[in-house]
């Protein structure tokens, strides 16, 4: 049996399947302009994949999707929210400073478990 959460080009399918609550999406007259997908373990939440559509950045969409993934991770029990973001990306790195997050000092590591194409 095939399960679309199965399919590894499809990350929202495979949200869609956990914790769905935690997907969120803006749109702006029926076009979605933003995203987010976050996570709660019991012990720290996480953010990926926040995301705005270029034309409206810098317009505020960022932080209200911020602010409604910490209201749902907050209202979950969640002492924590963990974000992991590209040293490199310097734009990203200054919208969550800005949004009172600071850097930790760890060292994130990963293993793949289920291959993307």
């Amino acid at each position: 049996m095939t399960r679309p959460w199965n399919d590894p080009n499809s990350d929202i399918s495979r949200k869609l399947h956990v914790q769905p609550e935690l997907f969120f999406v803006g749109e702006v007259d029926g076009k979605v302009v933003a995203s987010a997908m976050a996570g709660y373990d019991g012990h720290r939440g996480s953010v990926f994949y926040l995301a705005v559509s270029p034309e409206h950045q810098h317009r505020g969409f960022g932080q209200i999707l911020m602010l409604k993934v910490e209201d749902a991770l907050t209202a979950m029990g969640c002492p924590k929210l963990n974000i992991v973001v590209r040293s490199s990306n310097k734009q990203v790195l200054a919208f969550y400073r800005h949004l009172g997050y600071a850097v930790d000092d760890v060292v994130s590591m990963g293993k793949r478990l289920i291959p993307d194409a």
